[in-house]
């Protein structure tokens, strides 16, 4: 069958700039660009400078939906076209160097750039933030969604002078005019321009240095001074130990971190600045339960695996996640002690197994992987082999590879011929099992688990018995096991022993060993009910929760007394926990009849905007359980379902469409239609349509 001729113009097309593009090489860029909250849009400038290694009759920059008003070649003006997502510049250029090309345009990206809370209803709490990974800079300023093509970016960023500006590279000055300032950021080495970032809100910072004299700041907002340090609790510790442990000094001039609202991932390994979901922005009893630790050392990490050193393309991206899983997991080693590491990779195996098992296995190498391969597998393939090359070969072939490949981008295979020549091994068998085959090789890695941790060796022994008796418990519980290993046996064998004398053994127990016994527990009873109170006050939010849940459900004769026992949950920094004990308050009879309304719109006060999505999405839930939306509920339910998130607009969605569905539903939310925007006007026709 003949191609359609457009199609076949169209591959032609992209096929010619591409070879066009290799004849061309950028080396410097200053981006000057003024944000608008108000309306969303950016007005910007951006000029390269760059070198012309062979002739050609034109080339591009990507650069999606941008009004573009002039562009400068070598400071003449030049014919271009705009398509919707590129800027092809339409001019025949000899070899040259340090040729210029100017670009003045303005935009409204429809994402990359998240305006977050100028809708004036949280004051102190506005942000604008990127987030470009992949090849999403090209929303905000024309650039270059190809990896390979690394640049050294510098930032001029003009504000309103009441906010702090963060950006990639070292703040060099302030220049303040009349309300506003021009913050200059200044990078010297080159990096591919999904890693270019910017933050803007009212931030306080605390800064410190590396021992190796590296300065970096750590943001928060001025309401959270009292959890900078549990949300930034080992940060020195570990930028030091990832500088020793991998042996070659950080590649940057400085580095940031800076919590974000609604953050679409846990982190992003932004060149010099990090930003994460202000999720992690937690008091210490949170640090039990969920903390920054973790995804701190994988961002920082980054910096080498991933900007120091980029992958070529998709194929290679274990030597970005991977690589920051891997030394990752080295710090909270580091941290908390090797049983913490390796119990976390027994973890990590089991999950890899099960999908194995399952048939959607993947290999390392395959660029369609999920993130389960890239991160969890790509560890794993790093712990082998620094057990097959040994420590001292792997420290000298990581350090090689970075130092050989600094500012590039690289392959698996530039890799692997770095560590077989560190090790003087072939490494065949490694690269056939750990980076081409499918399935997770369950057995390896459970020898090496075995050999390497006692803890584990153990747990792999007692958990091959059949008959799991008092006996057994007592046989394998004792003051010197680890609490990963507790942790598991009361997930194992929860069921098969007694309360009586889980009671008892539990008593003096950690917090973690604690929590999995409440949240395997189906059922309490009385022999287990003073147990369940004690969990009221455990340094875990998590376990308060679960036990709080469990006691309103299994006591219902006692549910007041519950409530009022634990009324200072109604306080707690923990939106979770709080939104549980108002939900359960509303929703037990003849309670505080009174404060019911209160209680209501304390629920309702979630659903707004300002709030994380998570913590939307939960108050949306419970009221959906507890009474019809009101129509301030059911006009932030709209908005979410245009939220940029697309789990927590794919779950607004569905209780809009049951919504709907509902007597007299779509005629509230008809009701509505003129106090929504033209956006949500437009999403409201379709969806009722359907």
């Amino acid at each position: 069958m003949k191609r359609p001729i457009l199609l076949f113009l169209l591959i032609f097309s992209v096929s010619t700039w591409a070879q066009e593009q290799d004849k061309l090489d950028f080396k410097k860029a200053k981006i000057t660009i003024a944000p608008n909250p108000f309306f969303k849009a950016i007005q910007g400038e951006v000029q390269y400078l760059f070198d012309v290694e062979k002739s050609l009759d034109s080339f591009y920059l990507d650069a999606k939906d941008m009004n573009v008003s002039k562009v400068l070649l070598n400071e003449k003006s030049v014919r271009y076209r705009l398509t919707k997502d590129k800027l092809i510049i339409q001019k025949k250029i000899k070899p040259s160097v340090e040729n210029t090309l100017l670009v003045l345009y303005d935009c409204k990206p429809k994402q990359t750039v998240y305006f977050e809370n100028w809708n004036g209803g949280n004051a102190g709490r506005e942000e604008i933030w990127t987030q470009g990974q992949g090849k999403y800079s090209r929303h905000w300023v024309p650039s270059f969604d190809d990896m390979n093509e690394k640049v050294e970016f510098d930032l001029d960023i003009i504000f309103d002078s009441r906010y702090t500006v963060i950006a990639n590279g070292k703040l060099i000055t302030e220049k303040q005019d009349q309300g506003v300032t021009i913050w200059s950021f200044d990078m010297t080495q080159p990096m591919s321009s999904y890693l270019l970032a910017f933050a803007i809100g009212k931030y306080t910072k605390k800064q410190e240095f590396s021992s190796s004299g590296v300065p970096f700041s750590l943001y928060y907002k001025a309401g959270d001074s009292l959890k900078s340090e549990p949300t930034y609790r080992y940060s020195k510790r570990i930028f030091d130990f990832l500088e020793n442990e991998i042996g070659v000094p950080y590649p940057w001039q400085d580095y940031k971190q800076v919590p974000v609202h609604d953050f679409l991932y846990a982190g992003m390994e932004n060149t010099t600045a990090t930003f994460f979901s202000n999720r992690y922005v937690i008091d210490s009893i949170a640090f039990t339960d969920k903390n920054y630790v973790n995804v701190n050392a994988h961002e920082l990490a980054h910096q080498w695996f991933g900007n120091f050193v980029t992958e070529e393309s998709g194929e290679h991206h274990w030597l970005h996640e991977g690589f920051a899983t891997y030394y990752a997991y080295l710090a909270e080693k580091e941290l908390f002690g090797s049983n913490h590491f390796y119990w976390k990779l027994w973890d990590t195996a089991k999950a890899l197994n099960s999908m194995s098992k399952e048939g959607n296995g993947e290999a390392l190498t395959n660029p369609q992987a999920g993130s389960l391969t890239f991160y969890e597998k790509g560890a794993w393939a790093l712990v082998i082999l620094r057990n097959i090359v040994g420590e001292d070969a792997f420290r000298t072939g990581i350090q090689n590879y970075l130092n050989r490949f600094a500012y590039q981008n690289v392959t698996v295979q530039e890799f692997m011929w770095e560590m077989r020549k560190a090790s003087g091994m072939k490494l065949a068998g490694f690269e056939e099992i750990w980076l081409h085959q499918s399935e997770f090789p369950m057995e390896q890695a459970k020898q090496l688990l075995a050999l390497q941790n006692k803890d584990l060796s153990d747990y792999f022994q007692f958990s091959e018995k059949e008959n799991l008796t008092t006996n057994f418990l007592k046989e394998v519980w004792s003051e010197k096991r680890s609490e990963p290993f507790k942790k598991q046996v009361v997930l194992d064998v929860r069921s098969q022993i007694s309360d009586t004398l889980w009671s008892a053994l539990l008593k003096t127990e950690s917090t973690l060993v604690r929590q999995a016994f409440a949240q395997s527990t189906t059922k309490v009873n009385d022999t287990i009910k003073l147990l369940f109170k004690s969990l009221l006050k455990d340094f875990s939010y998590q376990t308060r929760e679960t036990a709080l849940y469990r006691l309103w459900v299994d006591f219902p004769l006692e549910r007041r007394q519950v409530l009022d026992e634990t009324e200072d949950f109604m306080r707690c920094e923990n939106s979770s926990l709080k939104l549980l004990w108002y939900t359960l308050a509303l929703a037990t009879s003849e309670y505080r009849e009174g404060e019911k309304l209160g209680f209501y719109q304390t629920l309702e006060a979630y659903t707004n905007p300002d709030h994380h999505f998570e913590e939307r999405l939960l108050a949306f839930q419970y009221l959906n359980n507890l009474a019809p939306f009101s129509n301030s509920v059911l006009k932030n339910l709209i908005s979410g379902s245009m939220h940029h998130v697309w789990y927590f607009k794919k779950s607004c969605r569905k209780l809009l469409k049951d919504f709907s569905q509902e007597a007299q539903g779509q005629e509230r939310i008809r009701a509505l239609y003129a106090s929504l925007s033209a956006e949500e006007q437009k999403f409201i026709d379709k969806t009722l349509a359907k």
